[in-house]
């Protein structure tokens, strides 16, 4: 008989013991459960610190920017360790300097690295140079899951589109797993004051008062607490401008010893703002095998880009979010 080798009486042992069943059985639901709870993600859960430092010098040109904070922000940040790449950004009174790290740098460390040398190097800015503000940003912030919202009757407008996607937005951020969102096209609500100048006049009133009352108006500052009930109670002083009547109301000055209304020297419209993108639905010649209108056609609509937290499963996040979406049609969703 020829003599085995010691993978052939490994093997004998498995083939002949009667634990081999059981350990392919083991092997099996371990592969099951493994599979069962691995986050699965479009994006890799790899570490790519990249930071944005974003700096203003208001008044400056975009030439005064590069020299003065640019160009010396760069040379100190540059001596990082760890740093990769910097890309700068610069516009008339802004710049944006974009930090990315190598492959595998802890990006707690990255971020602190970062931050301490923009402070120990900060009086090497010139006057007038604002704090800087750094975001971080990881391979998380990539969005895992887009939502349209379009009007196939055409009803609803950019604007009233991006009201019903602010309230559905903040339903799916209720999701725990849910990092952010960001909301891409309509137009935001807002109140536009378009003063009169010969009743501003009339009331000895300047723009700039109406600006530092509206600054004033549009404000809560804690002012206390007091226990009652074994409780604390937080106490809060003024309160923030929900509607146009809010603002109309401000009083912006006293003319012989009467006060002065926003409304007396401005007149005011609540609507949509003036757009800053735009987002359209586009249908083709084929749109009518999927019940929709068959004629070529464009739409305007509005989308919610849903993020997920570090860690999560983003095929889990992404159902939960679309089975809430399901949920509200009727209520929230026209």
């Amino acid at each position: 008989m020829e003599k085995m080798g010691i993978s052939g009486r490994i093997a004998k042992a498995f083939i002949k013991s009667k634990l081999t069943p059981l350990m392919v059985l083991a092997s099996l639901l371990l592969g099951i459960f493994a599979v069962a709870i691995t986050p699965r993600e479009e994006e890799p859960q790899i570490v790519v610190p990249m930071i944005d430092v974003m700096v203003a010098y208001p008044g400056a040109s975009a030439r005064e920017v590069e020299e003065r904070v640019t160009l010396p922000m760069e040379k100190f940040l540059w001596e990082i360790k760890g740093v990769e790449y910097i890309y700068s950004i610069v516009r008339p009174g802004m710049n944006l300097t974009i930090v990315r790290f190598y492959v595998g740098e802890n990006m707690e460390d990255s971020i602190v690295n970062l931050y301490n040398k923009l402070m120990a190097n900060f009086d090497k800015i010139p006057p007038g140079v604002t704090q800087p503000l750094v975001k971080p940003k990881s391979i998380d912030d990539v969005p895992i899951l887009t939502l349209t919202l379009w009007d196939a009757q055409n009803r609803y407008s950019g604007y009233e589109l991006r009201r019903v996607a602010a309230e559905l937005a903040d339903a799916l951020k209720k999701d725990q797993n849910v990092s952010e969102f960001s909301i891409i096209g309509g137009q935001k609500r807002q109140v536009v004051i378009n003063l009169d100048q010969s009743r501003l006049k009339a009331y000895h009133t300047s723009s700039l008062q109406i600006i530092q009352a509206l600054q004033q108006a549009n404000f809560v500052l804690p002012s206390g607490t007091f226990p009652a009930a074994n409780r604390e109670f937080t106490v809060e002083t003024g309160g923030f401008l929900t509607d146009m009547e809010d603002v109309a109301s401000v009083v912006v000055g006293i003319y012989n010893d009467k006060p002065v209304y926003l409304r007396d020297v401005a007149h005011l419209t609540d609507g949509p703002e003036e757009p800053a993108n735009y987002v359209f639905m586009g249908l083709g010649p084929a749109a009518g095998e999927k019940g929709l209108i068959q004629a070529p056609a464009q739409f305007e609509a509005v989308t919610i880009a849903v993020s997920k937290k570090k860690g999560a499963n983003a095929s889990t996040v992404a159902h939960e979010a679309l089975k809430k979406v399901e949920a509200l049609k009727g209520n929230l969703l026209p």
